[in-house]
């Protein structure tokens, strides 16, 4: 591996303005330990749509999808036609030990447009997969009752969507035909599948096994396959080849290769030349089951955002919110909350500031959460996460690390 990573290192300092600068001061020939982890904000803010400084040439073909951020400059990933050919059929490898069977009807649930991902990454990746499905691509922003009457009308086995699409389905189902007995298999990704959620789905769709479809994401790109046979759906097996999957100390920075230590998850994908992705911080915690067979299972989001409902908000992002709406009034400690409310994920800001209006404060802060993740304003507007809630607090009400004293920045508080 080190031969190719010395000769992509190489290329990147030569044609990527920021490698350039962050490589500055390597010689090589590199081992995947000399590089420094990718800073997100860092990547981020050189990441953008016009005078992009982390890309290695211009974007002849292939797609752009959109991660996040705001309307007015959302956060955007790229790939080469060739990148997104060989993820779509890697990823696809993982459909048998998902439970994909050849013959399979899958209703394809995932949101489409407005640069989403999913839908066109699981259209492409179950055309590309060796096992042979039908596909029903339906959408999840689809009106639900021709979801349910086209899964009747081509008798579906198999349902693809986010968690949060999958209960809102169920819920219709239960109220209309009461249940779809001929689904026996239900997929989802994007976000975690919780205990209440899965009970809404089993009622709806009796006998249907609940598996993930894999473990993915817009930026990073595809990072585990389900793991045949293993009940814990957060468990998958890292893709090999050209990714490397890392699982660092959070506090040293070294890499842990023992299992049950807890660690932020760190990948480097030696196939991406368009955008390069070397040692970047997928967003989550996970710990290796098998380290040598590189089995891993997902703890949660680390710090660098917050995964609500199937949107994904940057924790820098958020803080800005609340200096805007705060003014000149000092804040004196900011915490993001992850919770469980009525079945539905709740974002909690929770804040240490001598504002003297809070209600009027809280209600700017809600208002730019909702112009920072347009996405995430649509899941609270359609009920399917609970209202952005502001929680202001004394200076000690901000929960800090005790080995460190340094104050945390997210919580999880949702039930693994």
């Amino acid at each position: 591996m080190n031969d190719r990573l010395t000769e992509l290192v190489d290329f990147v300092r030569e044609h990527s303005p920021f490698y350039r600068e962050l490589y500055r001061d390597l010689t090589g020939p590199y081992r995947l330990t000399d590089l420094p982890v990718i800073d997100q904000a860092a990547f981020w803010a050189a990441n953008t749509v016009r005078d992009n400084r982390i890309l290695t040439g211009r974007q002849t073909g292939g797609i752009v999808f959109k991660t996040g951020g705001t309307t007015s400059a959302p956060r955007v990933s790229v790939y080469t036609r060739q990148e997104w050919r060989e993820m779509s059929a890697t990823f696809g490898t993982g459909l048998r030990a998902a439970g994909v069977r050849d013959g399979d009807r899958v209703a394809n649930l995932y949101y489409a447009g407005e640069l989403y991902s999913g839908f066109v990454f699981t259209l492409n990746m179950l055309q590309d997969a060796l096992v042979d499905t039908v596909q029903l691509p339906i959408a999840g922003n689809a009106p639900l009752e021709f979801a349910v009457q086209t899964m009747l009308d081509f008798d579906a086995t198999v349902v693809a969507a986010f968690p949060t699409s999958l209960v809102r389905l169920a819920r219709h189902v239960r109220d209309t035909a009461g249940t779809l007995p001929g689904i026996r298999l239900i997929l989802f990704s994007g976000e975690a599948f919780y205990g209440d959620q899965r009970a809404v789905v089993e009622a709806a769709f009796p006998g249907a096994d609940v598996r993930s479809i894999g473990y993915a994401s817009v930026d990073g790109g595809i990072l585990g396959a389900p793991v045949a046979g293993e009940p814990d759906v957060r468990v998958f097996r890292a893709f090999t080849g050209s990714r490397v999957l890392e699982i660092l100390d959070p506090v040293t920075g070294e890499p842990i290769e023992d299992a049950g230590r807890p660690g932020r998850l760190v990948l480097t994908d030696l196939g991406r030349r368009l955008l390069p992705i070397l040692r970047y911080p997928v967003g989550d915690l996970a710990e290796w089951t098998d380290p040598g067979e590189r089995v891993f299972r997902l703890l949660g989001r680390a710090e660098e955002g917050a995964r609500v409902g199937h949107a994904t908000l940057h924790l820098d992002q958020l803080r800005d919110a609340v200096d805007m709406a705060t003014g000149a009034h000092h804040v004196d400690g900011f915490q993001v909350v992850l919770r469980r409310r009525d079945a539905r994920d709740e974002l909690v800001l929770r804040v240490s500031s001598r504002v003297p209006d809070r209600e009027r404060a809280a209600e700017r802060i809600r208002a730019l959460v909702d112009e920072i993740s347009p996405r995430f304003a649509d899941q609270a507007r359609r009920g399917v996460v609970a209202p952005v809630s502001v929680e202001w607090v004394g200076e000690d009400g901000i929960r800090v690390n005790p080995r460190t004293g340094k104050s945390l920045r997210l919580i999880d508080e949702r039930p693994v």
